[in-house]
């Protein structure tokens, strides 16, 4: 019972996360099914756990950093690492999946009616896990320096590093530790898909403008974010967050506009 009530008050103190979980959940079934979605959930919870408690004890992969524990007695921590930050991972590194399968694959398009063409030959390829590894990391670029502020909001303190670091208080190993946790999750579940579809094919849904769902949420994650920087004054961590933004935006446009132009 203690269990699920810290539970329940994780989702009371964190509502936002939860929230874009949801949205997660909904766009991840929409694209792969329930099965799929759940093992990603828990596949990209138990990569990103592990990494956060051996980076919180010997600083791999992220750099030595620790947890301030404030808040144990009002939402649910498993040892040393708030659940609610381990569980953020696996929309995070989602929507960074689909981001690169935008940006990768064919697109079919009718107005604002976009969706993906046949992903078969590149959902799990080097490239669209690469990408998706470099795009997760461009948005703790920005998460990071805020969550690091959290203080001033209502975040509030939940982590410091040990030693100080260099973008805004992160040490760069932190956003390589990005790029290794989303690799690894995406090249994990890429073998335990390849395997699932030999048994089960997914049982997906199409709707109209699907393939800008999963690109939505990353950009939306990153407004929520770029939000709160100007909200406490951090204007030019802001101003650094909005470049990085528009420059994978631009990506996303010239994609979108290559497209109109083949059509």
């Amino acid at each position: 019972m203690e269990t699920l009530s810290l539970l329940w008050g994780t989702v009371l103190l964190r509502p936002y996360v939860f929230i874009f979980l949801a949205v997660y959940l909904t766009i991840a079934i929409l694209n792969m099914g329930v099965l799929r979605s759940l093992l990603f959930t828990v596949l990209a919870y138990t990569v990103a756990f592990i990494c956060e408690y051996s980076s919180t004890r010997n600083g791999f992969p992220f750099g030595f950093y620790t947890y301030i524990d404030t808040t144990r007695d009002q939402e649910l921590w498993i040892s040393n690492v708030p659940f609610m930050d381990s569980l953020s991972f696996s929309f995070l590194t989602y929507v960074s999946y689909t981001l690169s399968l935008f940006l990768w694959a064919p697109l079919d398009k009718k107005g604002w009616d976009i969706r993906l063409g046949d992903i078969t030959p590149i959902k799990h390829s080097f490239k669209v896990i690469t990408s998706a590894s470099v795009l997760c990391m461009l948005m703790d670029v920005i998460i990071d320096p805020i969550a690091f502020l959290g203080d001033r909001w209502f975040l509030g303190k939940i982590y410091f590093y040990i030693e100080p670091g260099e973008y805004f208080h992160i040490p760069l190993t932190n956003f390589a530790g990005w790029i290794f946790v989303a690799a690894v999750t995406l090249t994990c579940f890429a073998a335990l898909n390849s395997w699932i579809d030999r048994k089960t094919p997914a049982r997906t849904k199409q709707i109209p403008g699907q393939a800008l769902l999963g690109p939505g949420l990353y950009f939306g994650v990153l407004a929520f974010n770029l939000g709160v920087t100007f909200y406490i004054g951090e204007f030019l961590l802001g101003v650094s967050g909005i470049f990085i933004s528009l420059g994978i935006f631009a990506l996303v446009f010239f994609k979108v506009q290559k497209l109109k132009t083949a059509t």
